[in-house]
Parts: structure tokens; C-alpha cells; sequence
């Protein structure tokens, strides 16, 4: 019977060898772990009582410490009520409570309070499901990155810039119109703290203000051009590996085995939290369960569609012409901007021209692109979405390419860049402003009230993930040049996330074919960190190590480039001291020659290669454990299909028996029923 099993046929044994060598491995650990009981031992050889009390201490004590992790934890997932209500419940003496409640209690409290916008992404989750859902946490994630840059910048650079006395050069009256100064950034802006072009490039120092004049100290100098290369430098480095951090960890969580039967089993069987008491959260958390299981049961009845030959020659002919479309317009629209903003080169008074211009090609071509979608009608909602990703992103690429190539070289460029990217922030900003109102609210209006239809627009995933990653790439870009830009970005995504909240509500609905967005959170990541991350700080870093800063403002004015800030400084600590002349030659060797950044990049990519090998082997682990329980639910039916066979060859032979000596009545005595 065992040898006719089908876990034990050949060739399917894979995932039976793996959970054998797994049992005989844990069992082999437990042989070695396990130590015989002091009973067993002769009382001479017994070991001394002491030692052996001192082993159980320790080993009481750890027990003791991952109860206390494991209590905190727990705790950690319940909200206030819940925590003093389990506090009060718990078999503890009153000095453990207040410890609880005095030393973690409050610091959970504070993380909890740390969860931006908790509540109202699983109300979005619950009502429109994960694809939506994932556009929310990815503009959250940006937000953080934003906080993360306005701090670094604003600690370092800013705040020592302010405090210091400014040069004399730099109080420049101009005649301020706050209206329009707003968004065109120029004006009173244009000598503030907002662009490069007003900090000082020489030693900071402390003065204060006397009868006598002015007076700063030497005592307390800051390095100005130093502090800003390297905290820009710092800024980007730090940015990049949260950055690959995130992704490797997002892709270990959504591209993992999970069998989509599985998931709706274990969401119909375990899915609940009953630790949740209140009515808005039990109908929010009913909500959320009931969208994923719509989700999980559109994706286990989904089927491959097969078309006929001709059906599909026909359907890449078609997609093949979108694409030549969609390129075509693309071409069209960076052609139009490059001369554009070569024709505008001249007119010096329209500031806004080019902003509006690239803020309408980005507002309105995401239309044409989705029109044609609709043409090439694809079957899968997360396929379309994709495509109309990659199109937006080579649109935005191509746009930010043809406008860095024309934003370098002028008198004081690096403010007139910083200027630029204030504009284009703020523009793309008011544009996302009006396609909210023109293109949901009031085709939700007329749409109901006209049209006379319930039906209102689907939420572009697509295209509002890619507003948000162009937004974050014009911020990337302009930290340097701007280094209060994060600042603009993070009230830009605090307005942008409550408008785009109450416009989701009010005006759009739920798709019309429910998809799971399992991986959509890692692709926006992916997105984030190679085409626009990377292409931001490569530009950031051809700036400064290649061209050669204005000579008439900014940190680094008079220097061939941004980056001999840190060579002047260590070769003035060499000069000063010369036990510190082997900085020098570091510097040399490890800064300036580019082949330690190339190795430094290719250890980083080992890295990021060896994680992604160990993803794989466990997803094949995975893969090979899930075919295992396939094989033993087959055993199961198997063994019942035997038990089955033979019960009814026994009830064969206990009738053929009973026949043989005739009929039984057991119920002698009794009339029979008929």
C-alpha cells in the first residue's frame, strides 16, 4: 500500500525528499538538545545541584524574556481599550502592571501614533480594494522620503545658513508681488533661502549686531561648500539604500508562492480579527475581507482566453500599432518642447510658459494613451495597468531628459534650474488640481446628470502613480539646486492625499472587474528607484563632478568643480597637520578614482543578485513543499479509496456468508412492516 501511494510513485518524490530531510533534521536537533532527567542519573554521578539550578535560571529567565517580547507584541495590535482591558485581566502582580503600563504602554502608544493615515487607508482598501489601495501607501512612502530630505537639508544647510550673518552682495531689495512670486518662485524668492544661489561660499561664522558695527567670532566657523557637498552627497547615498532595501523587501513579500485557492482559503477560514470590539471596525474590517475575497474569486475564475491564429495575428497587429501611436506622440510632444523652450529662451518675462506647456503634454496625453488601451481591449485589469504604466513612464523620461539638457549652461544656472523645478513642481501640482475637478468631478456630474448613467470613472491607477513619481524626480533633481524643495513636496503630497481621498469617494467607484494588486506596490518601488532615482542622482552627480559652478554665486563659486570642496578641505587638514597626510591620499584613491565607485556599485549589486538567488530558492522550497501537500491530500483520498474497497469486499463476504444460512429475523415476535 505504501509503495502504491502517490507521494511515493517516482517523480513525484521532490517535495517528500525535502520534508523528510526537514523532519530527520529537526529530530537529530532535538536528540542533541534534549538532556536525560536528573533522575536517571546515579546519585554519584549526579551533576552538582548549584550549577544545575544556575542553568535553570538562565534558561528561566530567557523563557521569561520572550514572554515579556511576545506580550509586548500583542499589545502592540490592540488599541487603548483593548490594552487596559487585557492589562487588567492578566495573572501578573501589580508592580509587573505598572511597569507595563508605565514603560512600554506608553511607547506603544507612540508608535501607534506614528501609522500615518492608518484608518483611512483601510477604509480605501475596504471599499476599492488593493490596486487602489497601493497608490495611497505609495504616496505615503514618499512622503517619508520627502520628511527624511527636508530634514537633512534643512538641519544642515538651511538653519546655518540663516543663522549666519549674510554677505553684504546677497540683501538685494526687490520689489515683491507675493501673488504672482508664488508661482513663478522669482522675485523676493530668488534671493532667499530657497536657492542655491544665496548661500555663502566661505566660512560660516557667528556676528552678532553692536554699538560698533557688527562683530563675528572665529570661534565657531562652519564650512559652508563643504557641509553642501557632502550633505547632498549623504542625502542620496542614505536615499539609495533605503531605497534597495525597500524593493528587496517588498519583492521577497509579493512575488512569493501563494496559490490563489490556498489564499481564499485561508482568507475565508482565518481571515478574521476578533480582537476588534468596535462597530467602525468591524464593519471596516468586513469591508476589507469582503473586497479581497471578491478579488481572490475573480483570480480563481479567471481563464486564459485561446483565439484562433487569424483572432491573433489580428490582436498584435493591433498592439503593435498602439505602441507606434503612442511612441509617435510621444516623439511629437519632446520635439515640441525642446524648440518650444529654445524659442522661449529669449522671452525672459513669460516665466510660466514652459511649465504650463510640459504640465498640459503630461495632462493631456495620458488620455490619448488610454484611449488607445481601450482599443487594443485587454483582458486583464493589473496587463493594462502595466502597459499604461511603461507608456506614462517613457513619457516622463523623455520630457525630464529634454529639459535637463536645456536647463544647463547659463549665468547663475544652478539658481535658474532651481527656479525651473519650482515651477514645474507647483504647475504639476495645480494641473493634478484640474484634472481632479475636469476630470472627475465634473464627468461624474455629467455623466449622472446628463448622460442620465450611474456609472461613474474608474481611479487611474496608472497614470496617478506616475504623476507622483514625476513629482518625486523633479524633487530628487532640485535638492541641489533648491534646497527647501522637499519642503514644497511634502505640502504638495499632504494636499494631494486628502484631495485625492475625498475625490475617490465622491467620484469614482469600484472596477468593474475586481483584480488583486499583489505585486503593484513593488512595481511602483521598482519604478521609483531605477528610472527615477537613478536617473535624478546620476544627473545630481555629472553636476557635480563635471561642470563647472557659476562664478558670480552659490557655495561654490570660483572652484573648477562642486567637487574640489572636499578635495581644498583635505588638503588644508594635510597642511595643518601632517599626521593627517595619508587623508590625502585616501581621498585620492578612494574619491577621486572611479574605480572604487565602480566597485563599490558592483559589491552592491552582488548583494542585491545573491538576495534575489536566496528569494528564488526559497520561493523553489516553497513550490516543492506546496506539491508535498498536494501529494498527501492524493494519499488521503488514496487510503480512503482503499478503506472503501475494502469494507465492501468484507460487506460482500458477510452477506455471501448469511446467505448461505438463510435469512436472519430480528424481529421475532413482531408483525412485519410492509
Amino acid at each position: 500500500v505504501l509503495s502504491s501511494m502517490p507521494s511515493r510513485t517516482i517523480g513525484r518524490s521532490r517535495g517528500a525528499i525535502i520534508s523528510q530531510y526537514c523532519n530527520r533534521t529537526m529530530q537529530l536537533r532535538r536528540r542533541r538538545q534534549s538532556r536525560p532527567s536528573i533522575q536517571h542519573f546515579p546519585r554519584s554521578a549526579r551533576p552538582s545541584i548549584r550549577g544545575y539550578r544556575m542553568e535553570t535560571d538562565a534558561a528561566g529567565f530567557e523563557e521569561e524574556e520572550n514572554k515579556r517580547e511576545r506580550l509586548v507584541n500583542n499589545l502592540q495590535n490592540l488599541s487603548d481599550n483593548d490594552r487596559v482591558r487585557m492589562l487588567r485581566a492578566m495573572p501578573l502582580c501589580l508592580a509587573e502592571k505598572k511597569e507595563l503600563r508605565h514603560g512600554w504602554y506608553g511607547w506603544l502608544s507612540f508608535l501607534s501614533s506614528l501609522q500615518l493615515w492608518q484608518t483611512a487607508l483601510k477604509c480605501v482598501g475596504g471599499r476599492f480594494g488593493t490596486g487602489v489601495l497601493s497608490y495611497f501607501i505609495f504616496l505615503r512612502t514618499l512622503l517619508f522620503f520627502n520628511v527624511f530630505l527636508f530634514l537633512v537639508t534643512g538641519l544642515l544647510l538651511v538653519v546655518p545658513q540663516a543663522i549666519a550673518h549674510p554677505d553684504q552682495d546677497q540683501n538685494v531689495t526687490v520689489r515683491s508681488t507675493w501673488g504672482l512670486e508664488v508661482l513663478t518662485g522669482a522675485g523676493y524668492f530668488s534671493h532667499s533661502l530657497l536657492y542655491y544661489g544665496y548661500y555663502s561660499n566661505k566660512m560660516l561664522q557667528t556676528c552678532s549686531a553692536s554699538r560698533n558695527g557688527t562683530s563675528c567670532s572665529s570661534g565657531l566657523s562652519y564650512n559652508m561648500p563643504l557641509v553642501y557637498f557632502f550633505t547632498i552627497g549623504a542625502a542620496f547615498f542614505i536615499t539609495c539604500i533605503i531605497l534597495v532595501y525597500s524593493m528587496s523587501k517588498s519583492f521577497g513579500q509579493s512575488f512569493r508562492i501563494d496559490k490563489s485557492k490556498g489564499l481564499l482559503a485561508i482568507k475565508v477560514f482565518s481571515s478574521w480579527d476578533f480582537k476588534v470590539i468596535k462597530k467602525s471596525s468591524v464593519r471596516l474590517q468586513r469591508a476589507n475581507i469582503g473586497t479581497q475575497l471578491k478579488e481572490l474569486v475573480a483570480e480563481v475564475n479567471r481563464q486564459e482566453l485561446k483565439f484562433p491564429v487569424l483572432q491573433r495575428l489580428f490582436r498584435l497587429f493591433i498592439h503593435m500599432l498602439a505602441w507606434i501611436m503612442c511612441l509617435g506622440s510621444t516623439l511629437a510632444c519632446v520635439l515640441a518642447v525642446y524648440y518650444f523652450s529654445e524659442y522661449m529662451h529669449g522671452v525672459r518675462h513669460i516665466l510660466l510658459a514652459v511649465p504650463v506647456v510640459v504640465s498640459s503634454f503630461n495632462l493631456l496625453l495620458p488620455g490619448f494613451f488610454n484611449a488607445v488601451a481601450w482599443m487594443e481591449e485587454y483582458d486583464s485589469p493589473s496587463v493594462l495597468n502595466y502597459v499604461s504604466i511603461s507608456r506614462n513612464l517613457l513619457l516622463k523620461v523623455s520630457v525630464l531628459g529634454v529639459l535637463c539638457y536645456y536647463w544647463l549652461g547659463r549665468v547663475c544656472w544652478e539658481s535658474f534650474v532651481g527656479q525651473e523645478l519650482y515651477r514645474f513642481l507647483l504647475m504639476d501640482f495645480i494641473f493634478m488640481l484640474l484634472d481632479t475637478f475636469f476630470g472627475e468631478f465634473l464627468w461624474r456630474v455629467f455623466s449622472q446628470r446628463a448622460l442620465k448613467r450611474k456609472r461613474k470613472p474608474v481611479f487611474d491607477i496608472a497614470r496617478n502613480v506616475l504623476e507622483l513619481i514625476y513629482g518625486q524626480t523633479l524633487a530628487w533633481l532640485g535638492v541641489l539646486f533648491s534646497p527647501l524643495l522637499p519642503a514644497v513636496q511634502i505640502i504638495k503630497l499632504l494636499f494631494l492625499f486628502y484631495m485625492k481621498k475625498v475625490s475617490l469617494k465622491m467620484n469614482c467607484q469600484v472596477s468593474g472587474k475586481p483584480w488583486r494588486a499583489c505585486q503593484m506596490t513593488t512595481i511602483f518601488i521598482t519604478l521609483l528607484c531605477f528610472p527615477a532615482f537613478l536617473g535624478a542622482a546620476v544627473c545630481v552627480t555629472y553636476t557635480m563632478w563635471t561642470m563647472t559652478p557659476s562664478k558670480r554665486c552659490g557655495p561654490f563659486q570660483g572652484l573648477r568643480t562642486m567637487f574640489q570642496a572636499g578635495k581644498l578641505w583635505v588638503q588644508e587638514l594635510a597642511e595643518v597637520n601632517p599626521d593627517l597626510h595619508w587623508l590625502a591620499s585616501a581621498h585620492t584613491y578612494l574619491v577621486e578614482n572611479p574605480l572604487f565607485l565602480f566597485l563599490s556599485a558592483g559589491i552592491f549589486l552582488i548583494v542585491i543578485y545573491f538576495h534575489s538567488q536566496v528569494v528564488d530558492g526559497q520561493r523553489k522550497i516553497i513550490e516543492l513543499l506546496q506539491e508535498q501537500i498536494e501529494n498527501e491530500g492524493e494519499d488521503k483520498k488514496f487510503l480512503i479509496t482503499r478503506l472503501q474497497d475494502i469494507h465492501e469486499r468484507k460487506r460482500g463476504v458477510t452477506q455471501t456468508g448469511g446467505s448461505e444460512h438463510g435469512p436472519v429475523n430480528h424481529n421475532k415476535g413482531q408483525p412485519e412492516i410492509s
